[in-house]
C-alpha cells in the first residue's frame, strides 16, 4: 500500500493520511489521532504542530500489508528526528533506492535536499512504533535560538538551513532518557489545555535529548557518556547468565565483556533498572537462592554456602543476617522446628 503526503504541517499530515485511508480524525485540542480502519490494520497515528515550528507524530501500528508513506511536498521538508522503540522501519530518500533500516531503539536525524522528499516503509503485521519530531526550520528561526550558541558545527548548519541545502543522514541508538519521554508522552494524564502545553513542553524536552545523544555519539574518541536503550538490553543479558549460573564466582568485567560493553556502561545500566551495583545485585540473587534451599532443600549451610559459589561460611552468615535480620543457623533451626511441629 502506498500513502501519499503532499501537506504540511503535523497535524495537515494527518489529514493527508486519512484521506488515503478513508478514516475520521480526532481533534483533541489540536492534537490529532486516526485509529486505522480495520482492513488496514491496528493502531493509531496521532500527532501536534506547536507554534514554535515544530511538530510531533506517533505511529503505533500493525498494518496488514507493506505500506509506503511517501512524503511528496513541493517545498523545503522538515528537518526530522525520527525514533523506532518497536519493530522496524524503513526510510529512504526519495530520489534513491537505498533504503536505511532502523530497528528498535535505534534514531536518525534525516534533512533532504531541496523538495527531495522522504519515503517511511512499514513491514506487514510486524507492531511497529515510530515517532519524529518534524522542524520546519523557516518558522523554528523565528524564535529567539540565540544563533545556535554552543550547538555542535553540523546540527548548527542543519537548523540554519532553512532551504534545504544540505542532505543529511545520521543514525544511532536512542538515549534511556528518550525511551522515558516516549512513554510519558504516549499516556493521556491530561485533557486539553494542559495536554496542548504537556505535549509542547515534552516536545522540547525530546529535542534536548535527541540533540545531546548526537553530541555524545560524535564526540570523537571518548566513551560515551549518554546510557542508551541497548546498554539496558546488555543488562538484561548479564542478568540471565547470572542467574543461570549462581554457583559461580563471575566477575563484573568478565560480564561485561561477554555482554559487548564496558564496566562503567554496565554498572550504570544496573543502577538505572535495579539502584544496584552489578556485585550487590549478584549478592541479593545469592541470598535469595540460599533463602530458598535453606526453606525447602535437605542441604546443610556448608553446602548451601558452596552451592551459591561463595568460599566462606562465615562472610556468608554476615551477609546474610544483613539481608533479612536473623543468621542462617538460627533460620535453619526456626524451620526445622516447623517442619518437627507440623508433623
Amino acid at each position: 500500500m502506498r500513502i501519499n503526503v503532499k501537506t504540511l504541517p503535523v497535524d495537515e499530515i494527518i489529514q493527508d493520511i486519512s484521506e488515503n485511508l478513508n478514516a475520521p480524525v480526532e481533534n483533541g485540542s489540536g492534537e490529532y489521532t486516526l485509529e486505522l480502519p480495520k482492513d488496514v490494520g491496528e493502531g493509531f497515528i496521532r500527532g501536534i504542530s506547536l507554534d514554535s515550528g515544530i511538530g510531533y507524530i506517533t505511529y503505533n501500528c500493525t498494518f496488514r500489508e507493506d505500506v509506503e508513506i511517501h512524503f511528496a511536498l513541493n517545498t523545503v521538508h522538515p528537518l526530522k528526528f525520527i525514533f523506532c522503540s518497536a519493530g522496524t522501519l524503513g526510510h529512504s530518500f526519495q530520489d534513491t533506492e537505498k533504503v536505511n533500516e532502523i530497528k528498535s531503539y535505534q534514531n536518525i536525524i534525516v534533512s533532504s535536499s531541496g523538495y527531495n522528499g522522504h519515503v517511511l516503509f512499514f513491514k506487514a503485521n510486524e507492531p511497529t512504533h515510530v515517532s519524529s519530531l518534524e522542524i520546519i526550520r523557516s518558522v523554528f528561526a523565528h524564535r529567539r535560538n540565540y544563533d545556535f550558541k554552543d550547538l555542535d558545527p553540523t546540527l548548527k548548519g542543519l537548523f540554519q538551513d532553512a532551504v534545504a541545502e544540505t542532505q543529511f543522514f545520521y543514525q544511532g541508538n536512542y538515549s534511556i532518557k528518550a525511551a522515558d519521554v516516549m512513554n510519558e508522552i504516549n499516556t493521556k494524564e491530561f485533557t486539553g489545555f494542559l495536554r496542548s502545553l504537556y505535549l509542547e513542553a515534552k516536545t522540547f524536552q525530546m529535542l534536548v535529548i535527541q540533540i545531546s545523544q548526537y553530541e555524545d555519539d560524535e564526540s570523537g574518541d571518548k566513551l560515551p557518556q549518554i546510557l542508551r536503550q541497548s546498554d539496558v538490553e546488555k543488562v538484561d543479558y548479564v542478568v540471565k547468565r547470572i542467574q543461570g549460573d549462581l554457583g559461580s564466582n563471575l566477575t563484573v568485567e568478565a560480564l561485561a565483556k561477554e555482554a559487548g560493553t564496558n564496566v562503567n556502561k554496565l554498572q550504570e545500566g544496573f543502577k538505572y533498572v535495579y539502584d544496584l551495583t552489578v556485585n550487590k545485585y549478584m549478592q541479593h540473587k545469592k541470598l535469595e537462592a540460599a533463602k530458598e534451599m535453606l526453606m525447602t532443600s535437605e542441604k546443610n549451610i556448608s553446602e548451601i554456602v558452596i552451592a551459591i559459589g561463595l568460599n566462606n561460611r562465615s562472610y556468608f552468615s554476615k551477609i546474610f543476617k544483613e539481608k533479612y535480620g536473623v543468621n542462617p543457623k538460627y533460620f535453619l533451626k526456626t524451620r526445622k522446628k516447623v517442619d518437627e511441629t507440623e508433623q
